[in-house]
């Protein structure tokens, strides 16, 4: 396995010296921050360069050009690299090698395996870190409900196969819990975890113990941790697309799971601020906008698969006019919203159902199962309004009847939106459920 460096093959010297050939030669005149500035003629934005330092050999890729000098990030750390080391331009963009083998491990943003269980096995084929998202005419109508085992999900913000939803949170608000356990439930024959600027401690956790080991499986997991480098964290993003898209071509239902957005956002503000780009909202770089849809556009329902990709984003200060928030909810196709206040008060998953939306839930379900999710999100509604005259002591019973059936119903409605970690519900059941509380409502 690799992004462009190394080994293509071991059974293909062709491949590999052709590979290896060097193509270009410069040398480093500046380093400054992130940024390794130096000569190296014809390479271009996006191309795959080599540094050869005293220490060894270290991996970048070139992010802009300036007075006729090369700009690029490694992919490692920057000491070592001194004026004068070599800077080598490698044929190709950068790719990843993709294959069954690939099920059931982790690997980091380079496609190398960091799960202690040997290199990866089997065939493998190259796969475009930063494809296009294709014609948007021939991707296929989002008609099919893609269950995920929540019945606050399920019931009344269904999901489709091949929508791209974003979970809207703050810190610890349970959206790695959730997470989880919708890759458990969901349906899809294969499920690409990315987890981008995460603790190291949560990477183990989330894998370990949130996972169960069907799930882990037909799982592959892409991680690319805080305190590696910007440019790691962000081809992180791209890698983990890159996996989805290989199997999606092959035919197969893919789950792409990535947390978080934000931290991708985050990870390329650094690279453009490192390159001299102006900071705009936030401190944010044009390029993040610019950026934000090249990654969500290639999720989707294509002529053979699909990837339905759920995104996390972490607002900061509970804020949902975040700029990433904002960015993301105006390409996304739905987003969920996890509520502080629902945590705290022990309620899971603590989903805002009034404060979420599923664009395509009429196009995936029945008529009347659309009509029962409407319902109920009006009986919360009444109930929201309902507990807000009852805490200011001027709810008079028998006032308003819509009322004091939300306030009757209460109890079996947090019944149905509360649910234990780990414990997948099935969609009939789901469906079941909600028809029951909303019967009567028209």
């Amino acid at each position: 396995m690799n992004a462009g460096f190394g080994p293509l093959s071991r059974t293909d010297p062709a491949a590999l010296r052709e590979h290896l050939r060097v193509r270009v030669q410069g040398c480093v005149t500046a380093v400054i921050g992130l940024v390794v500035e130096g000569t190296c003629a014809q390479a271009s934005v996006g191309h795959l360069v080599e540094i050869r330092t005293a220490h060894g050999e270290l991996p970048a890729e070139v992010i802009g050009l300036r007075d006729g000098k090369v700009l690029a990030i490694p992919l490692g750390d920057v000491r070592g690299i001194g004026i004068g080391d070599a800077i080598v331009a490698r044929r190709g963009n950068a790719h990843l090698l993709c294959g069954d083998g690939l099920l059931g491990r982790v690997i980091d943003p380079r496609g190398l395996p960091i799960d202690d269980r040997g290199p990866i096995l089997g065939a493998l084929a190259g796969q475009a870190l930063y494809a296009d998202a294709g014609n948007p005419l021939r991707r296929r109508l989002l008609d099919e409900a893609c269950p995920v085992g929540i019945r606050a999900i399920d019931g009344p913000l269904a999901l489709g196969r091949g929508q791209r939803i974003g979970i809207m949170a703050g810190a610890g608000v349970g959206k790695s819990r959730l997470l989880a356990d919708m890759v458990t439930g969901c349906k899809a024959d294969i499920a690409v975890v990315a987890l981008i600027g995460e603790r190291g401690r949560e990477v183990g956790e989330f894998l370990e113990r949130t996972l169960d080991a069907e799930a882990r499986a037909r799982t592959v997991a892409v991680v690319a941790t805080s305190d590696q480098s910007p440019l790691l964290r962000m081809r992180g993003a791209f890698a983990a697309t890159a996996v989805a898209e290989h199997f999606c071509q092959r035919g197969a239902d893919v789950l792409l799971v990535m947390d978080s957005l934000t931290r991708f956002a985050m990870a390329q503000r650094e690279i453009g601020l490192s390159a001299g780009e102006p900071p705009a909202t936030r401190g944010y770089t044009p390029s993040v906008f610019a950026l934000l849809p090249r990654l969500l556009e290639r999720a989707g329902r294509f002529e053979r698969g699909s990837i339905t990709g759920i995104y996390t984003v972490l607002v900061e200060g509970d804020d949902l006019s975040d700029p990433v928030g904002d960015a993301a909810r105006s390409i996304l196709d739905g987003h969920i919203v996890l509520s502080r206040n629902l945590a705290s008060r022990g309620h899971f998953p603590a989903i805002d159902v009034l404060a979420s939306v599923s664009r395509v839930i009429d196009s995936v379900v029945p008529p009347q199962r659309a009509a029962q999710a409407a319902s109920l999100r009006r009986l919360l509604a009444d109930l929201a309004e309902v507990e807000e005259l009852v805490a200011l002591g001027a709810f008079v019973p028998g006032s308003n009847p819509a009322l004091d059936r939300a306030l009757a119903r209460k109890p079996d409605i947090l019944a149905f939106l509360r649910q234990a970690p780990g414990q997948a519900a099935a969609v009939e059941q789901t469906a079941g459920l909600m028809a029951k509380l909303v019967e009567g409502i028209t």
